[in-house]
């Protein structure tokens, strides 16, 4: 029995030692001195480019944090929202910094992380054209950002309604050029953009029409679904940036409406 056990081990000292070594995306990261992250810089304030087209926002400083205390050098990927998951999968970002709403089906692809941030959507129109709340989008021409959480549920109710029409754009900058022109009458955006981009003034006669009812947008941290050592690290990040006060600093700098939104689920996760 003993000379069976032994013959048991080295055969799986032998196999050990054959198998490559399985590599370890954070200390990659850490060895790289880099930190890449996946970042939407036409979405205000979450994530934009200064007077010197130098990114900005919330995301950008929360990607400076996680690179800060990894003690690696930020590098910021511009990426619009349908790219996000991709540049992840191919490996041109290590981790998304982008707003990314935590759904179970995006969750077959790319590893989600416990929320960082979470969004109101609200409806963004032109002034005139007699748009007050959602229930006025019926039989108008709307759009959004395709692939987003508030695209999808905007889709989902002009197809309900049977009137009006939905189209689909490459990035936030295009819904709002097209909303500006009239291509569109309104779209649904979060509040924290449609505020922005308001008081901003860039796109003329743009202003808020009342809630959208949709569920809150929890978005998360992603990084590869495998990496499991990485998605724990950035679980823990996130979390200390909560209960160290971080997480409403960049709140108070860069959105500044109310008080920062509430992570937890009531009743469900504290």
């Amino acid at each position: 029995m003993a000379k069976g056990i032994g013959i048991l081990a080295a055969a799986a000292l032998t196999l050990a030692a054959a198998m490559p070594a399985q590599a370890d995306k954070l200390d990659d990261i850490i060895a790289s001195g880099t930190l890449r992250c996946a970042v939407v810089l036409d979405f205000p304030p979450m994530g934009s480019r200064d007077a010197n087209n130098e990114p900005i926002g919330f995301d950008v400083d929360y990607c400076n944090d996680l690179a800060k205390v990894l003690g690696v050098k930020a590098e910021i990927v511009e990426t619009p929202f349908p790219d996000r998951i991709p540049a992840l999968v191919s490996g041109r970002v290590d981790v998304g910094v982008a707003s990314t709403s935590d759904t179970l089906e995006r969750a077959k692809t790319a590893g989600f992380t416990i929320p960082y941030f979470a969004f109101k959507m609200v409806v963004l129109t032109k002034d005139g054209l007699g748009i007050k709340d959602y229930a006025d989008l019926k039989g108008k021409k709307t759009g959004s950002v395709s692939g987003t959480f508030e695209a999808i549920a905007l889709e989902k109710d002009v197809k309900t309604w049977g009137t009006g029409s939905f189209r689909g754009y490459q990035t936030q900058a295009d819904v709002f050029l097209a909303l500006a022109q009239g291509q569109i009458d309104a779209t649904v955006v979060t509040s924290t953009v449609a505020a922005a981009i308001v008081k901003e003034g860039k796109y003329k006669g743009l202003m808020m029409g009342g809630d959208a009812p949709y569920d809150i947008d929890y978005v998360a941290l992603i990084a590869l679904r495998n990496e499991q050592g990485l998605l724990n690290y950035l679980n823990l990040f996130v979390n200390q940036q909560v209960r160290t006060g971080r997480y409403k600093e960049l709140y108070d700098k860069w959105v500044g409406l109310g008080t920062a939104p509430d992570l937890t689920v009531p009743g469900v996760y504290r």
